[in-house]
């Protein structure tokens, strides 16, 4: 996410775009091919437990499609029309929506989300 917010608070510098597409390929052929990393955790209940699977998938297929469509415009073939900033503050809001569910999970239900995205260092504060 610090690379998505660098792409959109500097604007599209190749260095970092380049370093965002190869994190975001990284990341979803991490998620292919050794699956899920997460799940819904034992308080989530009913369409949201059911969704939860989906929903990250969603998650990784915004993230490799941008990271896609960074590399294609940074070879020179184009964004599809799409402007980066544009494709970039989507895909923060998409994660700033991803963000404010692990919020709600964390405090409404009490499941420790949190604790389970971040180091171990942290957990006393959470």
């Amino acid at each position: 996410m610090g690379l998505l917010v660098l792409l959109l608070a500097g604007g599209v510098i190749a260095e970092i775009a380049l370093l965002y597409a190869i994190c975001g390929f990284a990341m979803g052929a991490i998620a292919l091919f050794k699956g899920l990393m997460n799940g819904p955790g034992p308080k989530l209940t009913g369409t949201l437990r059911s969704a939860h699977p989906w929903l990250s998938w969603g998650m990784y297929a915004v993230l490799v499609l941008s990271s896609g469509i960074t590399l294609r415009a940074l070879m020179g073939n184009g964004s599809f029309g799409i402007p980066l900033p544009r494709l970039y503050f989507v895909t923060l809001s998409i994660v700033a929506l991803h963000a404010i569910f692990h919020l709600w999970r964390h405090t409404a239900l009490g499941d420790g989300a949190l604790q389970r995205i971040t180091p171990k260092a942290l957990h006393g504060i959470l």
